[in-house]
């Protein structure tokens, strides 16, 4: 197919913009990248931005993990991140399955409470309340169990299980299989970029887990990571004399923010190539 010219010119404006885009995204982050690196006597010289750092330093990642709750912080958020996925996906797995059987008595009034919680919640002091009375106050699971469940991954994941063939389920029950064994052996081998996809989601969630924090817990040795980098974030600009020698406070934001945000950036291109099928797959069906 030869294209004329008005192609040309779309398929030019359409890189220009996603260019544009792209460095949107990008030159932010070499930025912090480039500042956390970077003595901040070079950053002086370049008035305050820098992008390709002349000489290297990791004085402030040294700094962070030494002097700093970062280290604790970092291993509450590691079990925050992983302990609730898991929770987050079992449960919504165990709720998003009977939902999906189209012959589970009273499933329009389930998924109408479902829906609900969408729409309408407790509100901030009810759901305090509801957390002290359980004792999990000053607690890990107090930034876990409130939000074990999302109701729009339930959709997700029910839309998904609606989408396999009921013939697979017909043919379990005739060798014997209950649900929990068609659940465990069947549904769940199936459903892994979906899965994947929705437990990015709960992961990043938990990752970036903050408002639970400062309202549930008062122990600084609780407090997950984004709550110390937040501390971190608003300490006031030290002094610029003896610029040379000393390690500011902006070197120390920006190294924050790369330790902060580096993990879960890795993780994701280990799962992107389930992202998009998992998306689709969990939309065939409403």
């Amino acid at each position: 197919m030869v294209r004329g010219w008005e192609d040309r010119i779309v398929n030019t404006i359409v890189v220009l913009i996603l260019g544009l885009a792209a460095l949107a995204a990008i030159v932010p982050l070499m930025y912090v990248i480039a500042v956390s690196i970077t003595p901040f006597s070079e950053v002086l010289k370049n008035g305050g931005f820098i992008l390709i750092p002349k000489s290297i330093t990791f004085s402030a990642y040294h700094k962070l993990f030494t002097e700093t709750n970062i280290p604790k912080a970092f291993w509450v958020t590691i079990f925050i991140t992983v302990v609730g996925t898991l929770v987050n996906l079992i449960l919504t797995s165990l709720m998003a399955y009977p939902l999906s059987r189209r012959n589970l008595p009273g499933r329009s009034y389930f998924l109408l409470m479902v829906v609900f919680t969408m729409l309408f919640s407790g509100g901030l002091i009810p759901t305090y309340l509801v957390v002290k009375s359980l004792g999990l106050l000053d607690s890990v699971w107090s930034m876990i169990l409130p939000n074990a469940i999302w109701s729009f991954n339930i959709l997700i994941m029910k839309s998904f299980f609606e989408s396999l063939p009921e013939e697979l389920f017909e043919s379990a029950r005739m060798d014997g299989a209950k649900e929990f064994r068609i659940l465990w052996q069947i549904v769940l081998p199936l459903s892994v970029p979906s899965m994947l996809t929705i437990g990015l989601f709960y992961m990043v969630g938990h990752w970036n887990e903050f408002f639970q924090a400062i309202m549930y817990v008062t122990d600084r040795n609780l407090f997950p990571l984004q709550v110390v980098i937040r501390e971190i974030l608003m300490l006031t600009q030290q002094p610029l004399e003896n610029a040379e020698n000393m390690l500011p406070t902006e070197t120390m934001q920006m190294a924050s923010v790369v330790a902060a945000s580096l993990p879960i950036i890795l993780v994701y291109p280990f799962i992107q190539k389930h992202f998009t099928k998992g998306m689709l797959m969990g939309s065939v069906k409403g």
